[in-house]
């Protein structure tokens, strides 16, 4: 089901006291709601989130090379 940008859905979300102190006090300082900030801070970070992913499909072809390996070659390499 896709969601266009002028349909909105409510759901109730419990924040801690503080996060939502400092969420009033931006919302009043910048002129914008809370449920404002909240979407902008879930798009963010579902961006991240998409970037990772794009990331990990790009090095998908890397050989992975073990934490035993890495360790091995710095202390080979007087690194460790």
């Amino acid at each position: 089901m896709a969601v266009t940008q002028n349909q909105t859905k409510r759901t109730t979300v419990y924040l801690d006291p503080q996060l939502h102190r400092a969420l009033s006090i931006k919302a009043l300082e910048t002129s914008r709601s809370v449920s404002d900030l909240i979407n902008e801070s879930v798009r963010l970070s579902l961006a991240e989130d998409q970037a990772d992913l794009a990331a990990f499909e790009e090095r998908v072809a890397e050989p992975a090379v073990s934490y035993e390996a890495v360790l091995k070659d710095l202390k080979d390499r007087g690194r460790i």
